[in-house]
């Protein structure tokens, strides 16, 4: 993914003119409110449409500065093009976002919904207190920044198009009332095609909040695992090094960090077994992952997409 060198709060806050600028210019007609409605849908579960959740939207990068993306195209699956621009989001702003997603399920998306950030923070596995209210408030404004136009083909004809007259941001608008400490949020209802048809991923948050401190790529396996029913699931380094936007590190150190997030997969028997192997048909090394029949009870979501 290239990145263009910038002045990241100059260009965030032109970006965010020219946004209000599309929403009055070109008013959308897909932005109507709407129920969303996820089938096998629990409280003990977050969901994530399968394209993002397969894509290097979220990733376990380091903590601290992050890169700005100005139109890249993100790593994902052929059938998917994403275009991005915003600051790189990580492992606990993908946290954040499905749980966004949870709070914004009370109404229909595009109403707002009033969240108290301590009780988000809990949600989350966080603690309560001043530094992770600045470290809430940064995230969402990383979301609401955040800027997508999604292609979805199928059988090598278009599927659907989502920000081809106005770009989609993961957050629609959010806004923070300081006396009662609660956030108002807004979500745009032109997501819910991306979860129609079964096209998402349920992640387990009770496994999700037991992962180890320094686990995000765990974390991330367990988005990309959620996207599929299959029960042995193989993902080709290359590529995974793509997505999980690892493209300077050696391999070897990669390598041993998708071990790492695999013997932790194992503990929390979210998986069986995990090896990476050399597949000679197609002259590569691949992460294999063996992961549990799921309970039909409990997982209801066909992963069609």
């Amino acid at each position: 993914m290239e990145t263009e060198e910038t002045d990241p709060i100059e260009w965030l806050a032109q970006m965010a003119v020219d946004a209000e600028k599309r929403i009055i210019e070109q008013p959308d007609q897909e932005t109507t409110p709407q129920n969303l409605f996820l089938p096998g849908f629990e409280e003990i579960m977050r969901a994530m449409p399968n394209h993002i959740a397969r894509s290097s939207l979220f990733a376990p990068v380091a903590r601290g500065k992050k890169k700005i993306h100005k139109g890249v195209i993100l790593e994902s699956r052929s059938d998917a093009v994403i275009k991005f621009s915003g600051e790189q989001l990580d492992e606990a702003q993908a946290d954040v976002w499905m749980q966004c997603m949870k709070e914004a399920m009370q109404k229909p998306l595009g109403k707002p919904v009033i969240i108290n950030r301590a009780g988000f923070l809990k949600e989350i596995g966080r603690p309560v207190g001043n530094t992770q209210y600045q470290w809430l408030q940064r995230s969402m404004e990383a979301l609401a920044f955040a800027m997508l136009t999604i292609e979805v083909s199928k059988a090598g004809k278009p599927k659907y198009h989502i920000g081809k007259n106005r770009a989609i941001h993961l957050i629609a608008g959010f806004d923070y009332d300081e006396t009662l400490e609660e956030y108002t949020l807004t979500i745009d209802p032109r997501w819910k095609t991306m979860f129609d048809n079964r096209e998402f991923a349920l992640v387990d948050w009770e496994k999700r909040l037991q992962f180890g401190k320094q686990q995000d790529y765990a974390k991330a396996l367990q988005r990309l695992i959620a996207t599929s029913s299959d029960e042995i699931q193989k993902y080709g380094l290359e590529w995974l090094k793509g997505k999980l936007v690892s493209e300077g590190s050696e391999l070897r150190k990669f390598k041993a960090s998708l071990l790492k997030a695999a013997n932790e997969l194992l503990r929390l028997k979210i998986i069986t077994k995990g090896e990476i192997i050399y597949n000679t048909r197609k002259k590569e090394e691949e992460l294999v992952l063996y992961v549990p029949a799921k309970s039909p009870s409990k997982w209801k979501a066909n992963h069609t997409g």
